[in-house]
C-alpha cells in the first residue's frame, strides 16, 4: 500500500511539473484600454483562459489545482496595476 501511495504522489508531482513547464514563458498577449473597465476585465478573462488552456490536461491534479487560483490572482493584480499606471 505504501508503494501505491508513493507511486501516486510521484505521478502527481511529475504531472504538476509538466503543468508548470507548460506555464513557463509567454502565456498570452493582452491589450486593454486603461480607461475602460470592460477592456481591463476582458484582458483578465483572456489571461485566465490562457492559464486554463495551458493546464487543462492537468486539471485533476491537486497540486496544480491549488496553484492555478494563486497564479490567476497574480496576473489579475499585475493587469490592474498596469491599468492604474496607464491612467496616471
Amino acid at each position: 500500500m505504501l508503494k501505491t501511495g508513493f507511486d501516486k504522489l510521484q505521478r502527481q508531482l511529475e504531472n504538476a511539473q509538466r503543468a508548470f513547464k507548460a506555464l513557463d514563458g509567454q502565456l498570452a498577449t493582452v491589450r486593454f484600454d486603461p480607461d475602460k473597465p470592460e477592456s481591463i476585465e476582458a484582458a483578465i478573462r483572456t489571461m485566465e483562459s490562457a492559464i486554463d488552456d495551458k493546464v487543462a490536461a492537468y486539471r485533476d491534479n491537486a497540486i496544480v489545482a491549488s496553484i492555478v487560483p494563486q497564479l490567476k490572482e497574480k496576473y489579475r493584480a499585475a493587469i490592474l496595476e498596469r491599468a492604474k499606471e496607464g491612467r496616471t
